[in-house]
């Protein structure tokens, strides 16, 4: 008869059931898949790797030097690892394991992932050539074409280009995935599109901030012949030609450069349309507000003819500022059209008689400014 002390002492029974739900299956290693494995041993002919019952591995030199040698110095026994296997253990060798192609297999299923979700993809410039930039991606290489590349100055030079590019190698890059053929081992990404999302989002933010009448610090980013861009720090606004100056402005490029910091007002901002209008001249007073700080009836000013009627003639005296020489001040003699005694481009010298500036008009005179020049000769003489 058994005891009950002995039944206590006894270790606890197990069924077949849970011998078999306890063990770990057993299972061959085959030719092409990534395992993983406890580092048994590091030395100078490679990585000796135990794949589980008992079946080792090695990794040799040639199969690792994806990794840097700072990399190589932190693997230490008891390590895990992700190995790709190239043979098969025998009875006579180990298996042929290696880091490098599992890194790579392992970075197609993570860009997969990457292309299914749309998220982004840190990557490593490693090289330019003229089509575009060679990177790094998951272990892999990948390529940026020059068009999905971040937009370089149009007025850089093709030797500026090239130096800007070369001088990104080593950068860090955020990127997004546009095609991802591994049959063709082919690897296509886009820095622009990851860019132009950026400042979209920021655009928004900008839209939904600006204040119409507001003055806003901004970079002259763009020239054209009919403006001038200007990066307000997450989106573009336009300066018209007609808000550089209060001026008559040809070129906006007379007027600011591209990489100038300036104050810009906000004239507008089309929330529908997603645009910005912006003035620099709105920041300055406007000429005919100031006009009786620097003129007066009676003063004799310098004009240039700009544009000829049937009832007289209208003349420049200072930038924006146009005043009439009406058909019976051009000369002490009757003439029938302006074009009789003057034509546009003429300079002349002319009188003010009458300044209205609320409503932007200036009477000017051409005979009373050579009566008063011939008054003050005879007073000379």
């Amino acid at each position: 008869m058994t005891s009950h002390t002995e039944q206590a002492d006894s270790p606890p029974q197990h069924t077949m059931a849970q011998l078999l739900a306890e063990a770990e299956p057993i299972r061959n290693l085959r030719r092409g898949e990534v395992v993983m494995g406890e580092v048994m041993r590091v030395d100078s002919e490679g990585i000796l790797v135990n794949v589980g019952h008992k079946t080792e591995g090695v990794i040799p030199p040639r199969e690792m030097r994806s990794l840097t040698p700072e990399e190589q110095a932190v693997i230490h026994p008891g390590d895990e690892v992700f190995a790709y296997v190239i043979r098969t253990a025998s009875d006579e060798e180990p298996a042929l394991l290696s880091l490098d192609k599992a890194k790579g297999e392992r970075g197609w299923t993570v860009l997969q992932q990457y292309l299914d979700t749309t998220d982004l993809v840190e990557g490593v410039i490693q090289g330019f050539n003229r089509g575009g930039a060679v990177v790094e991606v998951e272990g892999l290489q990948g390529f940026i074409p020059l068009s999905q590349l971040a937009p370089i100055s149009r007025s850089s030079s093709d030797t500026d280009q090239e130096e800007i590019l070369a001088q990104r190698v080593g950068e860090s890059v955020q990127l997004r995935l546009l095609e991802l053929d591994r049959r063709r081992n082919r690897v296509i990404l886009s820095e622009r599109q990851v860019l132009q999302k950026q400042r979209e989002l920021e655009k928004d933010r900008l839209l939904e901030e600006l204040t119409e009448g507001e003055t806003r610090r901004g970079r002259v980013s763009g020239i054209s012949s009919f403006g001038v861009f200007v990066d307000m720090g997450g989106a573009d606004g336009l300066i018209h030609i007609s808000e550089l100056s209060w001026e008559q402005v040809d070129s906006p490029g007379t007027v600011v450069s591209i990489g100038e910091e300036l104050d810009v007002y906000v004239l507008r901002v089309d929330r529908e349309t997603r645009k910005i209008a912006l003035s620099l001249r709105r920041l300055q007073p406007e000429p005919w507000q100031t006009i009786g700080d620097r003129y007066a009836v009676g003063q004799t000013v310098m004009g240039t003819v700009t544009k000829l009627t049937n009832f007289g003639a209208f003349a420049r005296i200072e930038g924006s500022i146009e005043g009439l020489i009406h058909i019976s001040e051009l000369s002490d003699r009757v003439i029938n059209h302006p074009k009789e005694v003057v034509k546009e481009g003429d300079v002349l010298s002319l009188r003010i008689i009458k300044m209205e500036p609320e409503r932007r008009r200036l009477g000017l005179s051409a005979k009373q400014a050579e009566e008063s020049w011939d008054i003050e000769m005879d007073q000379t003489e």
